[in-house]
């Protein structure tokens, strides 16, 4: 029989509630612990979940009352909680899941690997397009020549934040930049395809969120390995529906995907000059949670490898930074990878 895999998780909001979900369905898991500083959500989800649970509201105290009772150590807190529930997770000898972006600075992020490799532990972060079944689809085409040699590759991050500011205004920091809190997702689904960019040059402006302390739109340009061009276009107040819109061209077709729409639209050359399309079905799992914990789950009892470690999570970081640090400056910036 399977060894149960015993998580605590800490953030009980509503993207914590997402992962609890997962992780009651999830086969071969039990949740030993939930933590959160306010005791009401924690108290919300063990009644919605049905747990008979200790509720702590101090992630210190919850590691070393539960010592002997946890495997992994689900962080699901706002951005800057990352860091320091992430460290002494590891500290205390437990494997981690740290939701995206991974720190809203680099050199966290260092800090948050270099612990894990130190304890021998796994530290996966939650860069969920990696799980999306049609960003999945678009890397296989992709890898397989469907569309040629890539040349141009660019994903966007339209995602109205004007009634989401979250639990205690977290979102409203001047230290979240748009490009690092949330569109770290399509940048760290360009560099899964395309590999790690040299350098970006970015532009932004503030025209939308005017009471936030933050840019609200950015456009950044990459240089990718093999002359590879890239663009990721951000915007936190833009009047639209969620989209990760992506589309990748290649030298012999085109494919089009977005993590919420059923089809792919994959763009292919005819003999005869021109492009056939070919709509290939989706399912629509633009948070594919439960993936990344089955991923983490195998990792754990077999060793195998995980695609979005912490080494990841911090060179996509970094590279935001990058495009913060040239939007400020206005000149380009040359990427420079922690780890």
């Amino acid at each position: 029989m399977e060894k149960t895999l015993r998580y605590a998780l800490v953030g009980c909001g509503s993207f914590g509630g997402v992962h609890l979900d997962v992780l009651t369905k999830l086969e071969g898991t039990k949740i030993v612990a939930l933590c959160d500083i306010h005791p009401e959500s924690c108290e919300r989800l063990k009644e919605r979940f049905g747990l008979d649970v200790p509720c702590y509201t101090d992630y210190r105290e919850m590691l070393a009352a539960e010592k002997d009772n946890i495997d992994i150590v689900d962080v699901v807190t706002s951005d800057k909680a990352h860091c320091p529930v992430t460290l002494a997770a590891l500290e205390a000898g437990f494997h981690v899941m740290c939701e995206k972006p991974m720190s809203l600075f680099t050199e966290e992020c260092t800090a948050m690997v270099k612990k894990a490799e130190e304890k021998g532990l796994l530290l996966m972060v939650g860069q969920v397009c990696r799980c999306a079944p049609g960003f999945v689809k678009a890397k296989e085409l992709v890898g397989n020549g469907s569309i040629g040699e890539l040349y141009f590759a660019e994903s966007e991050y339209a995602h109205d934040y004007t009634n989401i500011k979250g639990v205690d205004n977290w979102r409203v920091d001047p230290d979240r930049e748009p490009i690092i809190g949330g569109a770290c997702h399509a940048i760290d689904l360009l560099r899964w395809i395309a590999g790690d960019p040299t350098d970006t040059t970015a532009y932004s402006n503030h025209k939308v969120l005017t009471d936030w302390p933050v840019d609200d739109t950015t456009v950044a340009i990459f240089r990718f390995p093999d002359q590879v061009i890239g663009k990721v276009f951000t915007s936190i107040g833009c009047k639209r529906n969620y989209t990760m819109r992506t589309v990748l061209y290649g030298t012999r077709g085109t494919i089009i995907v977005n993590n919420t729409d059923p089809v792919l639209d994959l763009y292919q050359l005819h003999p005869d000059g021109s492009s056939v399309l070919t709509k290939i079905p989706l399912e629509i799992n633009n948070h594919n949670v439960m993936e990344e914990h089955r991923l983490l789950r195998e990792a754990v009892l077999y060793g195998t490898p995980l695609v979005t470690t912490g080494t990841e999570g911090a060179r996509t970081v970094a590279v935001c930074r990058a495009v913060v640090e040239s939007a400020e400056t206005g000149k380009p910036v040359e990427i420079v990878y922690p780890v």
